[in-house]
């Protein structure tokens, strides 16, 4: 289906009704199978992360506009193993997006709970998903091109209409900086930019606990503790691993994550006693100059 024959089978609560259509900043793409308001809302999440990566092998879990657990792998398979066992619970009922084709090795891996997006699909992928009865979804449009079609962000309220321009940041090798002497390899580097571009999309207050390229543990939404959250989640799987915030920390953030045996940080700011502070527990330290925090 296109498009203008989408029925919606409800808004975010089955009382509530709901309807889609095309706009001029519509990408093309085809469903098969019934979607609901709140999974175009979690495509949307999942497409916007995705074409991050559009260039490796990605992919995201995304529940309501909640990001679950995000990995890069050396082929899709892969990548999708690991964000299973970042996030087993929510995988069971997750929309799935990613950035490459679809074999039958990833349909196997899903249910009718859950909803998948994908440029391609093998034809025995899209037999099994059929024969399972997992709604799925081809985008026609490709990901390199998918931010020309991200619009103004518009929200209508009783207190009159707003609208912003979408979040398009991306890190300014001027601006990326290294700030303590204990210098990350460049392996710990890019488990960095990985993490940054998660936090990135994720609700406010975010913190990103990542490692070889895959989330460990996401915190979002949460207005204290975010960080503790964040490594508790994570548990064992903290150690050697990077922490990316999208909003200044504290000196006890820093203490947390030493016991949590992180061995860097990323962050928008960083004052004189985060910088010692950092060295002391001989935990790298970068800062990108500035924030994608919401308020």
């Amino acid at each position: 289906m296109k498009v203008e024959d989408i029925k919606l089978l409800c808004g975010e609560n089955g009382f509530q009704k709901a309807e889609i259509e095309a706009n001029e900043k519509t990408i093309d793409y085809d469903v098969q199978g019934e979607v609901t308001y709140t999974q175009i809302l979690s495509l949307v999440k999942g497409l916007n992360l995705i074409s991050e990566f559009y260039d490796v092998n990605a992919a995201a879990t995304i529940k309501g506009t909640g990001i679950c657990a995000v990995s890069l792998g050396q082929s899709l398979a892969d990548a999708v193993q690991k964000i299973m066992d970042s996030n087993p619970i929510d995988f069971m009922s997750a929309v799935l997006v990613v950035s490459t084709e679809v074999d039958s090795e990833i349909a196997r891996y899903l249910k009718d709970t859950n909803l998948i997006a994908a440029p391609k699909y093998t034809e025995k992928a899209i037999e099994i998903l059929q024969t399972k009865g997992v709604p799925y979804v081809t985008i026609n449009t490709p990901l390199k091109d998918y931010k020309n079609f991200i619009s103004n962000e518009v929200k209508i309220t009783p207190l009159g209409t707003l609208t912003q321009t979408p979040n398009l940041s991306e890190l300014d090798k001027e601006n990326f900086k290294v700030v303590t002497k204990t210098k990350p390899t460049v392996e710990q580097i890019e488990d960095a930019v990985f993490a940054w571009k998660v936090a990135k999309h994720n609700t406010s207050q975010s913190i990103v606990i990542a490692k070889d390229l895959k989330t460990t543990a996401i915190a979002q939404g949460l207005q204290t503790a975010s960080v503790e959250f964040a490594l508790d989640y994570s548990c064992d799987m903290s150690k050697d691993a990077i922490l990316a915030s999208d909003m200044p920390i504290t000196t006890h953030d820093v203490n947390v994550a030493s016991q949590g045996r992180i061995s860097l940080i990323i962050v928008p700011y960083a004052d004189k006693n985060l910088i010692e502070l950092a060295d002391k527990y001989s935990i790298s330290l970068i800062t990108t100059g500035f924030t994608n925090i919401l308020y």
